[in-house]
């Protein structure tokens, strides 16, 4: 991590100055509505395609690419990069700045111009990987809603607020262990993949970020229980989770009493917490449900 953000040698990528020349021109001021915080720095965006493992085949999806930087750095590395973005100023901008600083790339990038939590599809090939700078107010359910919608993304790197980050890749037992913990584990082997600085942002943030790495599962988790089954266990498990699995998921069950029953069946101590599950005891709970 850089000490000072870093301005590009090539000169393709968008330093501090390069931001707020795009910004001021455009009249943009980053909102904290949508949690817009631009990365000034190249040495970082360089970094994150690094550790994404983007490969010169790839088909990259950037959720939210704001003025660019991370987007021009992905076209550096990829085949092809297809970025959603709601703001209507910032997607109406970003061609052009794609063609102005990466002529020769243009031709592998694509708009889509809408809230990532409302895309369906996606223009050209199937995506193979999903790299962002998400805003942490949206950050799990954006991530949740791009694994599922598309499941030919098979790596996943994600820069969001450190706290995010420590839930999404939480194992059982850890006190930030929760819903989203479990639910990016339905999809994928989650983990940390190192901290941002806030210097790198403009403007600075006041959170600490962090990057999450999600490679899809070779297979599916196995069981009969369809996944709306699965993640209505986990929503009642934690939606009080200080109570035991008896009782917090008694309104699920129907009763306390089928609650156990289900969780007996499942191998799993009425008496334990939904922070000690595995995603795997979850989708046993479920499945139990019928059987019971």
């Amino acid at each position: 991590m850089s000490s000072s953000p870093s301005t590009d040698e090539s000169g393709a990528l968008l330093g501090p100055a390069d931001i707020r020349e795009l910004a001021a021109a455009l009249g943009v001021r980053p909102t904290k509505q949508r949690g817009q915080n631009f990365v000034i720095d190249a040495n970082t965006v360089r970094r994150i395609v690094r550790t994404a493992e983007v490969r010169p085949d790839d088909v990259v999806v950037e959720v939210g690419p704001g003025l660019g930087s991370l987007t021009l750095a992905l076209l550096e590395a990829a085949d092809r990069v297809v970025a959603v973005e709601i703001d209507d100023v910032l997607a109406a901008a970003l061609p052009s700045t794609i063609a102005a600083r990466m002529p020769e790339r243009a031709e592998r990038f694509s708009l889509v111009h809408s809230d990532a939590m409302q895309v369906q599809e996606l223009p050209g090939p199937a995506p193979t990987a999903l790299v962002a700078n998400l805003p942490y107010n949206v950050a799990v359910p954006v991530l949740l809603h791009m694994l599922d919608r598309f499941p030919s993304i098979e790596r996943t790197l994600v820069m969001v607020q450190a706290e995010v980050a420590d839930r999404l890749a939480a194992r059982p037992g850890n006190k930030v262990y929760g819903v989203p913990s479990v639910k990016a584990n339905w999809y994928a082997e989650v983990k940390r993949a190192g901290a941002i600085g806030r210097n790198v942002f403009w403007p600075a943030p006041n959170v600490d970020s962090g990057l999450v790495s999600l490679v899809r599962r070779d297979k599916p988790i196995e069981t009969t229980a369809s996944k709306a089954e699965v993640f209505a266990v986990v929503d009642a498990a934690f939606a009080q989770r200080r109570k035991t699995l008896r009782a917090a998921l008694a309104g699920w069950a129907g009763s306390a009493a089928a609650a156990e029953a289900a969780l007996v069946a499942a191998g799993i101590s009425p008496q334990a917490r939904g922070e000690a599950l595995t995603v795997y005891e979850f989708a046993a709970i479920a499945e139990n449900k019928q059987a019971v």
